[in-house]
């Protein structure tokens, strides 16, 4: 099945990639801003759309709020700043907070409505920035994000999930797949390499065109510039020689071996925040455009697709 609408052969397709944006509102108003300004055809986010940390701030009454055992001055530029690193937060009694810490289930259901509710305020900054044009923007899941997130993507208006579709931009094909090869961290969309092979192979027998076609996979290819990340010891810090951090490769066999096999003209990663780069596999470029999310700072990549070649590409940061 295809989505979207296909182009006429050598229309240039503009394509804005981000990824790793972890519930930050910040970087996805940046994003949608910056796919207006370059004018793209399509806005593509590649996985790990979800926040990692969930902060009670705890209502004492009367107007009095206490967040890591100090008072607040000001609840909204509490809020503002925990949203600002795209944590979570959940305003709640004294009572409720004791509930909190005795009771994962509790933590987990506020965890759930928080990235749910934010996830839907997307949607509605997506109508408020693209009112006067509607950019199609391509959503998928990453390794760290749980899959009922899926349902709300499926309900929003302006968002579409892509993973196990084949989707349509102007005449290029898009298959999406945010698994990735195991984690030291044991996140919630891991799987062994043979699997990730296996179902990456399924997804690319599915092209039509595959010259032309965009490998949207969360992961990215082993061996490149854009898989390096901090070598761990056995208690998960980073390995330092000489001053400085040691750096390995950690991508995924399984992508690499895919993309050898197809030889898409380009593919799309993230997972490794530190890795923004690109690099060549055979004919496909692969590109990652990293993250500082909890900085505020968009990391993207702009490409310019022209029938089977790539016409222009950028990795933008602001």
């Amino acid at each position: 099945m295809f989505f979207g609408k296909g182009g006429q052969k050598g229309n240039k397709v503009k394509i804005l990639f981000t990824s790793d944006v972890h519930g930050s509102d910040i970087v996805f108003r940046k994003f949608l801003n910056a796919g207006l300004m370059y004018e793209v055809n399509a806005l593509v986010i590649g996985g790990d759309i979800a926040g990692k940390a969930l902060h009670p701030i705890i209502d004492l009454g009367n107007g009095r709020y206490e967040y890591e055992g100090k008072p607040v001055d000001n609840l909204e530029a509490l809020i503002k700043e925990i949203r600002g690193r795209g944590d979570y937060y959940a305003v709640v009694t004294k009572q409720e907070y004791e509930e909190l810490l005795h009771n994962k289930s509790l933590r987990d259901e506020h965890f759930k409505r928080a990235m749910i509710d934010v996830l839907k305020g997307w949607d509605r900054i997506a109508a408020e920035k693209l009112r006067t044009r509607r950019i199609p923007i391509y959503v998928n899941l990453g390794n760290d994000d749980p899959e009922f997130l899926f349902d709300v993507l499926k309900e929003s208006e302006f968002m579409t999930p892509t993973e196990g579709k084949v989707i349509d931009i102007m005449g290029h094909e898009m298959i999406s797949f945010g698994y990735v090869n195991p984690t030291p961290w044991n996140t919630p969309r891991e799987l062994p390499e043979d699997e990730i092979y296996k179902r990456l192979k399924a997804e690319a027998e599915k092209l039509s065109d595959k010259e032309k076609a965009i490998f949207n996979i969360h992961a990215p290819p082993i061996n490149t510039n854009i898989d390096n990340a901090p070598l761990l010891d056995k208690d998960l810090k980073p390995v330092i020689k000489g001053g400085l951090p040691v750096y390995v490769h950690v991508g995924s066999v399984a992508v690499r071996k895919v993309i050898e096999e197809y030889q898409p003209l380009i593919g799309l990663h993230g997972h490794i925040h530190e890795s923004r780069g690109y690099d060549r596999i055979g004919r496909t470029l692969v590109f990652n455009p990293g993250s500082e999310y909890s900085e505020g700072l968009l990391h993207a990549v702009y490409v310019v697709l022209e029938g089977a070649s790539v016409k222009a590409h950028q990795l933008i940061i602001g």
